[in-house]
């Protein structure tokens, strides 16, 4: 039986991957850094019912790495902890290099040292393609405009990619585009939008504030895109793939097709910081335009092009975009309800 540790495990990246893996009958660890918001439901069901271990860890803290991998001997690490907020970074810049640059190089280094045989999984990402024209492949140049895409990139070049040419490591990375579930964080736009939403349906009166409806992304589904780190690192040869679907929206389509699965129609008014989205039936405002929301620099249209997975892994999405808001809609307007009603 393989065994795997997956950092990051209590994202929702994390869950869905553990669930994979389990199902593939893998024994399954998750390295966790303990924090007052515990493990997510899916999580604790997961180790309440034997399937999942957690072992206490940091990537900040190279003495957790090391016990978490002599007690554990993985054949396999996916690295998915991240300080993974790119409006955060700017914030918090030191703190985001430490994690996503320093602490890869922790686990690359201390995983090689155990075992030279094992093979490593880290989340890449299209940040580090920034303002590079779409659509954007493995061959695509790197131009990060954030702390976290630049934290990444480096990373990417020297851990995954450095290690792999100069020491023959099975490093790999999957360069994801954007993806979403009802299992994303609640600080990020998409489940913002969603709960923002359903709220209003609701009858809550308070808009939504955004910011860029403009920003445009390619967005998928995450459990589609786990499939595709599995294949990675699965496959006979280490390379790195960019996983994405191909279709980029922006923030305002997302935002259109949220209120559509919940009929609410959306009229739009003003232009700029003024424009303000208004419930056509009510009169009510839903969206306020927000300008602390903007990022200080913001990427241009990601755009993916997978074709090299489709080729070679044999991967391809699922889930369409109106699918997957669809899905979010509904699990925070059920969600929400309960709350509700209790």
């Amino acid at each position: 039986m393989k065994k795997a540790l997956i950092t990051g495990i209590t994202g929702q990246d994390g869950s869905y991957l553990s669930e994979l893996l389990i199902a593939k009958g893998y024994e399954v660890y998750g390295l966790v850094r303990r924090t007052s918001a515990g493990v997510p439901d899916v999580i604790e069901n997961l180790e309440r019912t034997s399937k999942l271990t957690l072992v206490d860890g940091n990537l900040r803290d190279l003495g957790t790495i090391r016990n978490a991998l002599d007690k554990i001997k993985p054949d396999e690490i996916y690295n998915l902890a991240a300080q993974s907020h790119v409006g955060v970074s700017f914030n918090i810049p030191d703190e985001t290099w430490e994690i996503n640059y320093y602490g890869l190089g922790r686990v690359v280094n201390e995983a090689v040292k155990a075992n030279k045989n094992i093979r490593i999984y880290q989340a890449s990402t299209s940040e580090m393609f920034g303002s590079t024209s779409p659509p954007q492949n493995e061959d695509s140049p790197f131009n990060p405009v954030s702390p976290y895409a630049e934290s990444k990139t480096k990373a990417h070049q020297d851990f995954i990619r450095g290690f792999r040419e100069r020491y023959g490591i099975f490093a790999c990375s999957g360069i994801l585009f954007n993806h979403e579930s009802p299992r994303r964080g609640k600080q990020f736009v998409t489940r913002k939008i969603t709960r923002g939403l359903a709220r209003i349906k609701l009858g809550n009166k308070e808009p939504l504030r955004l910011g860029n409806l403009e920003s445009r992304r390619d967005w998928g589904f995450a459990r589609d895109y786990v499939e595709a780190m599995h294949l990675i690192l699965s496959h006979k040869k280490p390379d790195d793939y960019v996983i994405a679907t191909g279709v980029s929206h922006s923030v305002r389509d997302f935002v259109k097709a949220a209120a559509e699965a919940l009929d609410i129609d959306i009229i739009w008014e003003g232009a700029g910081s003024k424009e303000k989205g208004i419930n056509k039936l009510t009169g009510d405002v839903v969206i306020e335009i927000d300008e602390k929301f903007y990022r200080p620099r913001e990427v241009g249209d990601l755009v993916g092009d997978a074709s090299k997975a489709r080729k070679i892994l044999g991967w391809k999405p699922e889930v369409s975009f109106a699918e997957l808001v669809k899905m979010m809609i509904k699990a925070d307007y059920e969600e929400l309800s309960r709350y509700l009603k209790k």
